[in-house]
């Protein structure tokens, strides 16, 4: 399984009608490209940041839309008032305690480890980390997308509302504090959304 992520700085006052629009034209016109499973959004309303992945049955797949997607994704960007960054990525791990519902919110953390620990990367995260956020009250679902030759990965656990996410924030602190520690990886960047388009689809893969 794998996704293609198009981070967006938009413009704050653009933020509801580039959802509007992602919901109501951009997620029809993808489900009609022959393997695409599904779309997310993620906003920060505050910073103006909104992150768009899309998940794909194989990287050929993926490999053989990216002409067809470029003019949706660009007609997104500029509802949304701000320029496109895209990067591709191996879906490692997906789980869900249940599906995410309205206000869900998410905790997007950008790692780096050793290209070569890539893999050691992925199992430390399914036997410890995934374990550790489900005894979080709240918790909806986590992820874990890799690119492998950069060692870069991203994982993202989702809450069921802003108040969750709000409570378990000094255990998400610590979760991640330990497992760079553990996993020797660095920590890239760390930023809370509002998932505001929540149609991924990927199946269980934990």
């Amino acid at each position: 399984m794998y996704a293609r992520s198009t981070t967006i700085q938009a413009q704050p006052s653009s933020i509801d009608a580039g959802i509007a629009h992602m919901r109501d034209s951009v997620m029809p016109a993808l489900e009609g490209i022959p393997g695409c499973l599904g779309m997310s959004l993620m906003v920060d309303r505050t910073s103006g940041r909104c992150i768009a992945t899309t998940s794909w049955d194989s990287d050929e797949s993926m490999e053989a839309s990216r002409e067809t997607v470029r003019p949706i994704r660009d007609e997104a960007a500029g509802l949304f008032g701000g320029s496109a960054q895209v990067e591709e990525w191996e879906i490692a791990a997906m789980h869900r305690e249940h599906s995410a519902g309205d206000g869900c919110c998410v905790r997007a953390t950008w790692v780096k480890v050793d290209a070569d620990q890539i893999d050691r990367g992925i199992e430390f995260f399914k036997t410890t980390i995934l374990p550790a956020l489900e005894e979080l009250e709240g918790f909806c679902s986590a992820s874990l997308l890799v690119d492998r030759p950069s060692g870069r990965g991203v994982t993202a656990a989702s809450f069921d509302n802003a108040e969750a996410l709000d409570r378990n924030k000094d255990a998400l602190d610590k979760i991640r504090s330990t497992g760079s520690k553990e996993a020797n990886a660095e920590i890239l960047d760390q930023c809370d959304f509002e998932l505001a388009v929540a149609h991924l689809r990927v199946p269980e893969m934990a």
